[in-house]
């Protein structure tokens, strides 16, 4: 099993005249097995993330170990889940050394002035209304639901972890708007852990019931394991036929597919995220790295890198109950909200 250890990263700094010849053979390397399926980088988008890398955070490249090639090892790493390429392509990478700048690049990609700009919620008037153009649904702000991320059994805790599809995992929290992009992260609870109780838990419910406070008619929208509240809408489920209740249901349905469209996304580019590709490490650790992804999912799509192959099986979400009656979870709760829930529910309704 790996493990990774604590490096400090060096503070020397990459020379100026590094020759690039080596570096890009390496990248040729990482990249050919893969040309035909998965182009998670191309060069500018790459050299753009060096640059960004090295300017804020602490991380430097050294003349063993250039930071370009830091970031190619993390890379390759992150796209195929596999440590025996790493190696096996470069030649001169132990797996420790490997196992170290991928150490590094994640952390440098979970740095605070990283994360702020690419993993951002707010809510904005060219997100509704591309939520309503697309989907006829107004006031929507992002879509919500879980993911699992595949880990190796913890040997602490373990139980927190097992979750009830019969693996250990992450049960990972995402918001995504209509073109996909993540806006908002939770990658802190186990397998184990109810999706309702991560978004209870979460700082995004309180900052959307502030919203409501302040008299803003914005909301999210999520599958039927969540409650209905004045910023969180669920699915009618078995609405009458040719009924507004229906017509509802069903851009909901189709609003909501974002969500699914954007994890599946993620772990086709970045498929150490796959079932199949269970992480072994520490769970803060695979936190960490699906972090990272998150932020290099945003970074392809602002690139405009093309989607690689579907891959089965590429989204395993939380709860699995999008269509699903209602948990008793969902279903209880401060009354007032309730109400409130089923009113703001009602007056969207009277607006399609």
């Amino acid at each position: 099993m790996l493990y990774w250890k604590t490096f400090a990263p060096t503070n020397d700094d990459e020379p100026e005249s590094l020759d690039f010849t080596r570096t890009n053979l390496v990248l040729q390397l990482f990249l050919a097995p893969y040309k035909r399926n998965v182009k998670f980088v191309d060069k500018s988008t790459f050299e753009a993330l060096c640059q960004e890398i090295r300017h804020k955070t602490l991380l430097k490249g050294t003349t063993e170990i250039p930071l370009k090639v830091k970031v190619l090892c993390a890379l390759s790493f992150l796209a195929t889940g596999s440590y025996q390429r790493i190696v096996g392509v470069t030649q001169h990478l132990a797996q420790r050394t490997a196992s170290r700048c991928i150490r590094q690049v994640v952390d440098a990609l979970n740095h605070p002035a990283v994360m702020a700009k690419w993993i951002e919620f707010h809510h904005t008037h060219t997100s509704q209304q591309e939520f309503q153009r697309r989907f006829g649904l107004p006031g929507v702000i992002g879509c919500i639901d879980c993911t699992h991320v595949a880990l190796v059994k913890p040997n602490v805790e373990e139980h927190l972890f097992y979750n009830r599809k019969g693996y250990h995992s992450l049960n990972v929290q995402m918001i995504c708007d209509s073109n996909l992009r993540i806006l908002n992260v939770n990658a802190k609870f186990g397998g184990a852990t109810h999706d309702l109780h991560i978004w209870s838990s979460s700082r995004v419910e309180s900052y959307m019931r502030e919203l409501h406070q302040n008299n803003e008619q914005v909301w999210l929208l999520g599958d039927s394991g969540y409650p209905q509240r004045p910023w969180l809408m669920t699915p009618i489920l078995n609405a009458v036929g040719g009924s507004r209740e229906e017509r509802y249901t069903q851009k909901h349905v189709q609003a909501c597919n974002c969500i699914e469209r954007s994890f599946g996304l993620l772990k086709a580019r970045w498929r150490c995220l796959l079932r199949d590709r269970a992480l072994h490490y520490h769970p803060h650790v695979a936190s960490s790295i699906t972090m990272a992804c998150c932020v290099l999912h945003n970074i392809a799509l602002q690139a405009g890198l093309p989607p690689p192959q579907p891959h089965p099986a590429a989204h395993d979400n939380g709860d699995d109950i999008t269509m699903q009656d209602p948990t008793p979870a969902a279903t209880v709760g401060n009354q007032s909200e309730v109400l409130q829930g089923r009113a703001m529910l009602t007056s969207l309704l009277n607006r399609l």
